[in-house]
């Protein structure tokens, strides 16, 4: 039987949200799709093999850069993207119940304007960083998630998302469509339905497992990252409603605690997290030559100490406050205070 979501303590009338309820699912599918984007920001950071990869005319057939090619890349931006439209419209209830509809919008122009000079910092580190993008998209959206009623926001996510993989090969473009797709599904009650209705997700499991076999056969047709190909991006798209169907009902098993214990304080410090990882990939590369290296073996195996260290720096650090460091920044500009909590 699913066990009941979470519901958050009260919070100070005059610098937190209202009372709201905390899908504990949700935080770890947004630890899984970390782990994932973790190992893709990875390789851009290092440049890792980047030098053999230019001197080679012919590429370099590296199996540990393919496998990630299959698995990881293209897999769980959408994902993040998907789970970042629906926190606007978690902010957005939150606003609205304690500013009211006239003032909710500024709440979260204040979050996104936060997210994007957070992600300028993170420029020194990593250039390719997305958050500056997501705060960019997130402002461009917000009219239409405030001011349209859920189903009008729930069907351009669908026809923008669709048109987005149809005219552009999804990347950059996709990005307001799956936003405005999460917000909407959020509205919807997407979250309860992940955590609670076992049949509508196993059908979406299996309609998605089906659609990426030849998804993941087009792709082979079209070799290299498939950041760069419409093969790619509509494989990886299609492998995304995989992972995050398939952990929802992993997450009925008794897997779900393991599946808690891990992702679920990694979600919860997501932001910190992103960071985090960016900062050490960074100095590690100030230490090995990683663009001389002829495999990425290196430094996927790097990730995995990396993940399990913030996972038990996360867990420890949420035994004793209520938000990871960039998320209590985060918090405190968006109310425009400090969080009691």
């Amino acid at each position: 039987m699913p066990h009941a979501p979470t519901t958050l303590a009260a919070p100070s009338p005059t610098t937190s949200a209202p009372r709201a309820t905390r899908w504990r699912f949700l935080d770890s599918l947004r630890g899984f799709a970390l782990l994932g984007i973790l190992l893709v920001n990875a390789l851009d950071i290092t440049r890792v093999g980047d030098d053999a990869l230019l001197a080679s005319r012919d590429g370099v057939h590296d199996p540990v850069r393919d496998a990630l090619y299959l698995t990881v890349q293209t897999r769980f931006v959408p994902i993040f993207v998907l789970l970042f439209g629906m926190s606007l419209w978690f902010v957005l209830s939150g606003a609205r119940a304690r500013v009211g509809s006239g003032r909710a919008w500024l709440v979260l122009v204040r979050r996104l304007v936060a997210i994007g000079v957070v992600g300028a910092a993170l420029m020194l580190v990593y250039p390719g960083n997305i958050l500056i993008e997501y705060g960019v998209v997130g402002l461009l959206v917000l009219p239409q998630v405030a001011l349209l009623p859920r189903w009008a926001v729930l069907a351009l996510g669908v026809l923008g998302t669709g048109a987005a993989y149809v005219v552009f090969g999804g990347g950059l473009a996709a990005t307001p469509g799956l936003m405005l797709l999460g917000a909407g599904g959020a509205a919807y009650g997407l979250p309860r339905v992940l955590e609670t209705r076992t049949r509508v997700v196993a059908v979406a499991f299996a309609v998605a497992a089906v659609l990426t076999a030849p998804a993941v056969a087009w792709q082979l047709t079209q070799p290299g990252d498939p950041r760069f190909t419409t093969a790619g991006a509509t494989a990886g798209l299609a492998m995304a409603a995989v992972w995050t169907t398939g952990l929802a009902l992993l997450w009925r098993t008794p897997l779900r605690r393991g599946i808690a214990a891990f992702f679920e304080p990694l979600g919860r410090m997501a932001l910190s997290n992103y960071a985090g990882a960016a900062v050490v990939l960074f100095a590690a590369g100030l230490v090995v030559d990683f663009p001389a290296l002829p495999t990425v073996t290196p430094v996927v195996l790097l990730c995995v100490p990396l993940v399990v260290a913030q996972c038990l720096l996360s867990a420890w650090w949420l035994r004793r406050f209520a938000y990871g460091p960039v998320e209590w920044l985060l918090r405190c500009a968006t109310w425009w205070g400090r969080p009691q909590t």
